[in-house]
């Protein structure tokens, strides 16, 4: 039984827009478990590849797999489901099994397509490793946990039983990036010796628009500080890598393990840069300091917005204050800050968006991250938007944080689209700005002001709600 593992082409990318082609965890953290269990297994990143799907098709025929199994993120649910429609062209008797963030909250409506053959719901690894071991002993699939698909006899539709969450994360093997051309990843359109390394699933934080917590859960579950150094001394000696980018929902909610992690990697001596995510209220001048003691130049924080009624609706629990604090920290220790903001939501304003984007030029952070806001199916956000009828681009690939899919209380569509230029521009093309990062900076400045703007500007919906495979209606 051979399994090849797909990452289609993401050209509508929640990420993609900001040159960031990194290699897929949960690819990676599935290919693992099922090669430690002695089963044949490739990966195909057709994203970082830039594949056409007809190039997608000639790669599965010298391949030849039993299994294709697809990750599909909401804006990209598309071009998974034309891949799997090219991969059952070119050798039909091919297993499609489709998982990720959009088919374990959208199953109906993906299993509709007459490609996919079985969607993995939540967290994969197990599950597909169970799944490939069914099929391949001619077993029942009703048995195994975690599985949604059509029922041969009479096509009715089968949801098992969810799989309970994986609580001992250091049981995991470390993502199977062997298997992955780590030759094409980049970020800011750099390319570079970079590795993205997770600490953590599940947030306990109740973030209305979060689509993490939706799949992983409430429930943190955390990774011993020495299962995580193993893998950072790893991938610095067996991939030369220099910088890591730990990719948790919030690297710093837990301050003792965050000293521990820097006190263990100055133990054993690894020198690198890493850079992580962070909640403005978990970080005080101590534990900033030991970070960047231990090499942390980057931190990424989630501003979202300056009215902090708005904040209260996206149960985000912070205020203003603590954002303006937990930057001037940043500053003064001297780490690197993203600043990442939501502008857009329903109950959002003009004035309240405009006070947003002068609040985040008063952060002074290093970047600014202006997205609209995009409710993605699991959330509550999406929920309520969708009951109240305020969703009104229909297509799925417009769900990239960079095409307005929502209006606001005094906002159009085309209005959030000419905010959000505006918004990129007063932050990115003040004098003050551009003199300040460039002795720092200098090459990457001019990689994000002039890529990532490029694409920002550029970029124009069609408001298009065409019924076809990626339309949202089909899934209620």
């Amino acid at each position: 039984m051979k399994v090849t593992f797909l990452n289609p082409p993401q050209t509508n990318s929640k990420y993609k827009f900001l040159g960031v082609v990194a290699p897929s965890l949960g690819i990676g953290y599935m290919s693992a478990v099922l090669e430690q269990n002695n089963i044949d297994v490739d990966v195909l990143d057709a994203s970082a590849l830039e594949l056409t799907y007809d190039e997608i098709g000639e790669e599965i025929l010298k391949r030849n797999p039993d299994i294709v199994s697809i990750s599909a993120l909401t804006p990209t649910i598309g071009v998974a489901l034309d891949s799997a429609d090219k991969i059952k062209q070119v050798k039909p008797n091919t297993i499609i099994v489709l998982g990720g963030y959009h088919p374990t909250f959208e199953f109906q409506s993906v299993l509709e397509e007459e490609s996919v053959d079985v969607v993995v719901r939540g967290e994969g690894e197990y599950t597909l490793l169970e799944l490939v071991q069914t099929i391949e002993n001619n077993g029942d699939l009703k048995k195994v946990q975690g599985l949604a698909f059509h029922d041969k006899t009479d096509n009715s539709l089968v949801v098992t039983p969810d799989r309970p969450i994986i609580e001992n994360l250091d049981e995991l093997p470390f993502p199977a990036f062997h298997l992955f051309p780590m030759e094409k990843y980049r970020i800011l359109n750099i390319t570079t010796n970079v590795a993205t390394i997770i600490t953590t699933r599940g947030c306990p934080m109740q973030c209305s628009f979060c689509s993490s917590a939706a799949l992983h859960g409430h429930k943190l579950r955390r990774r011993s500080v020495e299962n995580v150094v193993d893998e950072v001394e790893m991938r610095l000696k067996e991939q030369n890598i220099d910088t890591i980018a730990f990719m948790d929902d919030t690297f710093t909610l837990n301050k003792r393990f965050v000293r521990e992690y820097c006190s263990e990697i100055k133990r054993r001596g690894l020198k690198f840069w890493w850079g992580c995510t962070s909640r403005v209220d978990t970080l005080d001048e101590e534990l900033l300091q030991t970070m960047k003691d231990a090499g942390c130049i980057t931190i990424f924080m989630g501003v979202e917005s300056a009215d902090q009624q708005m904040l209260e609706k996206m149960n985000k629990n912070i205020t203003v204050t603590k954002t303006e604090n937990a930057f001037k920290l940043a500053r003064k220790v001297g780490i690197r800050t993203i600043a990442s903001c939501v502008i857009g939501m329903p109950e959002d304003t003009h004035k309240s968006i405009n006070q947003t984007i002068d609040f985040v030029k008063k952060l002074n952070p290093n970047y600014a991250l202006f997205s609209l806001a995009t409710p993605y199916p699991g959330t509550r956000f999406y929920n309520e938007t969708f009951k109240k009828n305020l969703i009104k681009i229909k297509d799925w690939s417009k769900f990239t944080l960079i095409d307005p899919v929502l209006e606001t209380i005094d906002c159009s569509s085309q209005e959030l689209r000419k905010i959000q230029k505006k918004a990129f521009l007063k932050f990115y093309l003040r004098l003050g700005y551009l003199i300040r990062q460039v002795p720092d900076d200098g090459f990457i400045l001019l990689k994000t002001v002039f890529g990532v703007s490029k694409q920002i500007l550029s970029k124009q919906t069609n408001g298009n709600t065409n019924y076809n495979k990626t339309n949202i209606n089909k899934s209620k």
